[in-house]
């Protein structure tokens, strides 16, 4: 069943390709609703903020990231799953960016492939 709400950026998809869009986006979106304390370590949010935030969040994740965080019910579990699983992108990137390399979309996929 396709998503019929509107999504205000892209959604994170499986391989991980517009994690660092998707990462800034998102904490943008949240610190403009007031949320974005949900999505940090030690946080004193409400439930209800905390069920903002993860409405939000799954709204903005691939079918098969809400499949396979499914039991996730706090924001910053999720947020910290999903950094765990992505965030080596961000090392690649600024590697291959210091040796002057030209990065690909292609060259994306290829590291996110590579991490188990």
């Amino acid at each position: 069943m396709s998503n019929l709400s509107k999504l205000e950026f892209v959604a994170l998809d499986i391989p991980g390709k517009s994690y660092m869009s998707w990462v800034i986006d998102a904490e943008i979106h949240l610190d403009a609703m007031v949320l974005a304390d949900t999505i940090k370590d030690k946080n004193h949010a409400s439930n209800q903020d905390r069920a903002k935030a993860m409405i939000f969040l799954r709204h903005h994740l691939d079918e098969g990231l809400k499949m396979e965080y499914l039991t996730i019910k706090d924001p910053v579990t999720l947020w910290n799953n999903l950094k765990d699983r992505y965030d080596h992108l961000k090392m690649n990137i600024s590697q291959l960016k210091f040796y002057g390399d030209n990065i690909t979309d292609h060259d994306m996929l290829e590291k996110a492939e590579e991490k188990p």
